[in-house]
């Protein structure tokens, strides 16, 4: 018997969708909560999350990334396909030990690609397809999930078996990009040892979990429509 989205699934539905579900908050409230203590913190060197990008870009001789701004909240990033490297504003303008640290972290991003770092290039890679897979999965949900049909629950494990191998992927290119901001902001002296190093590490290993819990929760949406065919 088919049983609708989460209904019936007991024990099988919070394992693979719950449990994810509350992993992927806590690790949302830990990334903005320790962004927000150390956004207050004023780091010695005063330069702004964009003035650190900059200057670490020009130490590891990189001419063509530009530096921006965007309006999102902990929207920063670093697109690989014009080059660009976004920072919110609460980064570019702030001098401030998470700023430093999440400029540091996406500046990594400009690194991996400029030295063709091999992970980076194959979530690059893998990005066309897993566009496709998450602009299908809504209509799989509701015509896989609700009225169940069947061939529609496949497709569904495949674009879920796709998001799985990006999200795992983009594991190492994210603990690669913390690993070399750390290393960066230490010996450029743009963070000071002690409690500066210290907020950077806990800004940075808070954004860390939540990569963790993409993938936990691809992996788990994953297993949960694995348990489904089964049942049916």
């Amino acid at each position: 018997m088919f049983y609708p989205y989460g209904f019936g699934l007991g024990s099988h539905w919070l394992l693979y969708i719950g449990v994810p579900l509350i992993l992927g908050i806590w690790a949302q409230i830990r990334v903005t909560s320790a962004f927000r203590k150390w956004g207050e913190v004023r780091a010695s060197s005063n330069i702004t999350g964009a003035e650190c990008a900059q200057e670490i870009l020009q130490a590891a001789q990189i001419r063509d990334v530009e530096v921006v701004e965007t309006n999102d909240f902990l929207g920063d990033h670093y697109d690989p396909r014009d080059k660009k490297l976004h920072l919110s504003s609460n980064v570019y303008h702030t001098p401030s030990v998470a700023a430093l640290g999440i400029a540091a972290h996406e500046t990594g991003h400009a690194i991996q690609h400029a030295r063709a770092y091999a992970p980076l290039k194959a979530r690059m890679a893998i990005v066309p397809v897993t566009m496709i897979a998450s602009q299908l999965l809504p209509f799989i949900i509701i015509g896989g999930l609700f009225f169940g049909i069947t061939g529609l629950i496949t497709l569904g494990i495949y674009c879920y078996l796709v998001l799985v191998v990006f999200q795992l992927i983009t594991l190492p290119v994210e603990f690669d990009a913390s690993r070399r901001a750390k290393i960066i902001l230490r010996e450029m002296g743009i963070v000071q040892p002690g409690q500066e190093t210290a907020g950077v590490n806990s800004v940075l290993n808070a954004a860390a979990l939540t990569y963790v819990a993409a993938f936990i929760a691809a992996l788990g949406n994953l297993l949960w429509l694995l348990s489904l065919r089964d049942r049916r």
